[in-house]
Parts: structure tokens; sequence; C-alpha cells
């Protein structure tokens, strides 16, 4: 007899096999450039810019959508 209501378990991400580097790829040029920003915000977190004598970490930016590019300028000290 067949179970009706027998859902499919999904393993949980650190069960599953990580995503090839071609499949972030192709999701990433999906993304609108507000889903891009507010992902390079979640990577920023990461990230250390060395810019000559400068370092700028990643929380220190701020990501937006200026016409059809992202750009990243330091943080306002209102955050």
């Amino acid at each position: 007899m067949m179970d009706l209501f027998k859902t499919k378990r999904i393993p949980p991400p650190t069960y599953r096999p990580p995503l090839e580097a071609s499949q972030i790829i192709e999701v990433f040029a999906q993304l609108t450039l507000h889903q891009q920003a507010a992902l390079m915000r979640l990577m920023s977190r990461n990230l250390i810019i060395r810019t000559g004598s400068e370092e700028i970490m990643g929380y220190e930016l701020d990501f937006n959508v200026e016409g059809a590019l992202v750009a990243a300028e330091p943080a306002s000290d209102e955050d």
C-alpha cells in the first residue's frame, strides 16, 4: 500500500556534496544585481582588501546597486 503522507527527506547542507565552481557561477549569473549585492555583503565578512599600505575589512564596506553595477564604498558611521 502506498503511503500518501510520506515526504521525501532532504539532507541538511552539511551532508550534501558541495557544488562545483561552474554551478556556483551559473547560479550567480542568474541573480539580480540586488541579490548579488546581498550575497556580496555576506561574502565580505571573510574579505580583506589591501590597497598599497591600507587594509580594508570587507565588513567595513557598503554594497549598493548603482545603475548596472554593484558599488562598494566605506560604510557610514551611522550603521
